[in-house]
């Protein structure tokens, strides 16, 4: 064996107080055997690490000299993906105004605490399926259960938070939205299980593996959550609505239309503007909202999102005859869904109350619990849960009247209330699918508008995400 030089030991001494602190923090001590590892890389060097350096074919070499930088910069983005921050692309307007579609942001996994990979084994920057080839983006073998190392901190109500979504745990591959259990309470079991044409082969996602949604946290572990009129309270008492909370109504004018540059002051997005009295059969709906005259649609009736400031401003057009908030009936199934013999009765707009479970609390299986909590208990608690004949609970096969809460559990909405599937409709967040905090948007690209033709929104680069 060669004379070990300074620069050596110098290398090995850096690396290993890293990864000896990498292991600390991953609070597991079986991989300081890694460090058998760093010393042959760059001491004994038993095993010829860059043997390929001295290949002499020197188109040979170069070939391995960009496999060996790729595999390099694959491992440091993966590492780097999985425990200090990740990009996402904000894909729908759930979170407008404070987060805009085509917005790119820098999520950090340190804010929250970053949690070992359910599939350590895994293609980096793909989440769930390779492009192209169309197949799983990971090995579902080894598969590890939840853990979670420290952060900075917590989350926080009214943070905007990266999670994956719980109800994609369980997908129809040919039919992604809605979800598989809306999908099941709409069509009926049987027809999603069988139809495989229309729906595809169904599939069962890891957590880390499930599709990445952003909303903002309204409800915290152990709070009890309610829906008042579009109000959100607490315990009883009203919620701080966030700066830009939007919600949609519809907007009657005299005969004209609205211009592109009143919408532009009013700051509502091309894909945003909807015309809905241009189809006829939305016309009984309209007459009966109390559009139109004479038993006719006859001017024109808009469905747009608009914040406080928007709705302020619309009001004073000259053209407008009048504007009403959608109504609570148009937004759709509310969770629980496909609770066959349990009714809450609650909309989208009248919502609750709802207790959010906290880690330890414990409850009583009543008929309105299980509607309520059987999917914390099954789905992401890992639990099997029946009903016996004679009526009896039975968790993991053994009788029982009442059930601990072994997570955190967390409710999200967006800030764009009408136009947002969240836990209104799915339910609650349990804490080994948190993510991370977005903290910076590093670009964002208006598609209403070419790119050398305000397509770069240059004023949102660079800025801070704030939780307000």
């Amino acid at each position: 064996m060669k004379e070990i030089s300074k620069r050596q030991w110098i290398n090995f001494s850096i690396w290993a107080v890293l990864y000896i602190l990498f292991a600390v923090w991953m609070e597991n001590l079986w991989l300081l055997f890694g460090l058998i590892v760093i010393v042959d890389i760059f001491l004994t060097k038993f095993i010829p690490w860059g043997g390929w350096k001295n290949a002499k074919n020197t188109k040979v070499r170069n070939i391995l000299e960009w496999i060996d930088d790729i595999l390099f910069a694959l491992i440091a983005v993966y590492i780097i993906n999985l425990f200090v921050f990740q990009n996402y692309q904000i894909p729908t307007p759930s979170l407008e105004k404070s987060l805009l579609v085509g917005d790119y942001l820098f999520v950090s996994k340190l804010s929250f605490g970053p949690r070992v990979p359910n599939t350590p084994i895994s293609f980096p920057l793909v989440q769930n399926t390779l492009p192209v080839l169309n197949c799983k983006s990971y090995l579902e073998w080894p598969n590890w259960g939840y853990k979670r190392v420290k952060g900075l901190g917590k989350v926080k109500r009214n943070d905007i938070v990266v999670f994956n979504f719980p109800a994609g745990d369980t997908i129809a591959l040919n039919e992604q939205n809605p979800d598989f259990y809306n999908l099941v309470a709409r069509d009926g079991r049987t027809a999603v299980l069988t139809n495989k044409a229309r729906y595809g082969e169904i599939m069962y996602r890891p957590v880390d593996k499930r599709e990445n949604y952003v909303k903002r946290c309204i409800g915290m572990p152990g709070d009890l959550l309610s829906v008042v009129d579009n109000q959100v309270y607490i315990d009883g008492q009203e919620a701080i609505n966030p700066e830009n909370l939007q919600f949609a109504y519809y907007v009657e004018t005299d005969g004209s239309v609205i211009t592109e540059d009143q919408f532009r002051l009013l700051d509502i997005s091309k894909s945003d503007r909807e015309l809905v009295s241009s189809y006829s059969g939305n016309h009984r709906t309209l007459l009966s909202m109390g559009f139109g005259s004479d038993g006719r649609i006859n001017t024109p009736v808009y469905r747009l999102p608009m914040t406080k400031k928007a709705l302020e401003m619309i009001m004073k057009f000259p053209t407008v005859k009048q504007v009403k908030i959608e109504p609570e009936a148009f937004g759709g199934s509310t969770y629980p869904t496909g609770v066959a013999n349990y009714r809450t009765g609650w909309t989208r707009d009248n919502f609750g109350p709802i207790k959010i479970p906290a880690k330890g609390e414990t409850i009583q299986l009543t008929e309105m619990n299980l509607a309520l909590y059987n999917r914390c208990i099954r789905n992401y608690e890992n639990n099997t849960l029946e009903i016996a004949p004679d009526g009896t609970v039975l968790i993991n096969g053994k009788p029982a009247t009442s059930y601990t809460f072994q997570y955190d559990y967390y409710f999200m909405m967006g800030d764009n209330r009408h136009n947002s599937l969240d836990s209104r409709s799915w339910g609650f967040v349990p804490e080994d699918h948190i993510v991370g905090k977005p903290i910076l948007i590093w670009l964002s690209l208006d598609k209403d508008h070419g790119l050398l033709n305000g397509g770069i929104r240059w004023k949102r680069m660079f800025r801070m995400v704030h939780a307000g």
